[in-house]
């Protein structure tokens, strides 16, 4: 029997993956909720547009009454809040966004989900979920060793991870006060086809496929651990089966690279991939530019207990991803091309919190 779906934010990156693959396990029925701002790609959702069983809307969250509408037609199993501004360094340019859909977003629809479930029949209440998915940026900086638990205190360092700071503690107090079943995933770094060119893989292939220079901030040692985004979406997938009110989620490899040795592994892609690149090798458009304001040295989850309590691990190394995620790009500029003339043409973003900090 075929559960239900809603999933906010589902035009963007990691939503509109979890989208796809719900539709595609047949066992979902699946309504997208986005308000088309500019980083959603209704064309990632074109292989699935006429699906059984899909429908999407164009709503913003923050109309708690239109999406509690929604939610009481549609009669949900599951709501996945991905809804989110993200991008760090425009959280430095203009925080207002991220204040406005990361807390009041997050506000409005754990109200219209309370109003929702407080409706439904005893058993349906006790086996519904809300999974909010927030970032393990939440926890501020690591230095070289240790990594992020459940228990790390929350230290957030930008506009950004603050607001979504904001929103965990309160889907947690949702969860306390009200009884709400939610529960909490921290993924790390997400990479992988369909991202918006301003992220650091997306955007390092199409400045190399221009010969542009390749801007790594600092020194280049900042550290990440970068998920796939196909195993990002399992793990969702897994918290909806699994996932236990209140609980904390770390998803997330055991890798954790610096950022300037993803750039150079994507420029050997690119020489070995790309017959046609203007510059080889690659490496040399590499260009280190003033480092951002509060920018977190290394981020590392231990996701040893998301691997107990769900069942999930991640399948795809590092190597094994970005080559996938450079073949794509390579395949599918029709879909990138656009958004470099139309909406976001791969200049430099957060230079207004420059001298801040």
């Amino acid at each position: 029997m075929q559960k239900t779906a809603v999933v906010t934010g589902g035009a963007g990156f990691i939503g509109g993956a979890l989208v796809r693959a719900l539709v595609a396990s047949g066992d979902w029925r699946v309504l997208n909720i986005d308000r088309l701002g500019y980083a959603a790609s209704p064309a990632a959702l074109t292989p699935i547009a006429g699906a059984p069983g899909y429908r999407f809307e164009t709503l913003d969250i923050r109309r708690g009454e239109a999406v509690l509408a929604l939610l009481q037609e549609l009669q949900p199993d599951v709501v996945f809040h991905l809804a989110a501004e993200t991008h760090v360094d425009r959280s430095l340019d203009d925080p207002t966004p991220f204040l406005e859909h990361n807390i009041e977003g997050t506000y409005r629809l754990l109200e219209a989900t309370r109003a929702y479930w407080r409706g439904l029949p005893r058993q349906r209440q006790q086996a519904f979920r809300l999974i909010h998915v927030s970032t393990d940026e939440v926890f501020g900086a690591l230095g070289d060793k240790g990594a992020f638990t459940p228990e790390t205190a929350y230290d957030p360092s930008s506009p950004y991870s603050a607001s979504k700071a904001a929103a965990d503690h309160m889907v947690l107090a949702w969860q306390r006060s009200f009884g709400l079943p939610a529960l909490l995933c921290h993924p790390t770094n997400t990479y992988g086809p369909y991202q918006f060119p301003e992220k650091l893989i997306p955007l390092t292939i199409v400045k190399a496929l221009a010969g542009a220079p390749l801007p790594v901030y600092g020194d280049g040692g900042n550290r990440r651990s970068w998920l796939f985004v196909a195993d990002n979406v399992a793990a969702l997938q897994a918290a909806a089966g699994r996932g236990q009110p209140g609980a904390r989620y770390l998803i997330g490899p055991e890798e954790d690279p610096t950022n300037l040795a993803v750039v150079e592994q994507l420029c050997d892609l690119l020489d070995r991939l790309a017959p046609d690149l203007p510059q080889r090798p690659c490496r040399d458009l590499i260009a280190f530019v003033t480092d951002r304001p509060a920018h977190d040295w290394r981020y590392a989850v231990d996701a040893s207990r998301t691997h107990e309590a769900l069942g999930w691990r991640p399948r795809m190394s590092l190597a094994e991803g970005l080559e996938t995620t450079v073949r794509w790009y390579l395949d599918n500029k029709s879909w990138w091309r656009p958004i470099l003339t139309q909406s976001y043409g791969g200049e430099r973003l957060g230079l207004a919190g420059e001298g801040t900090a």
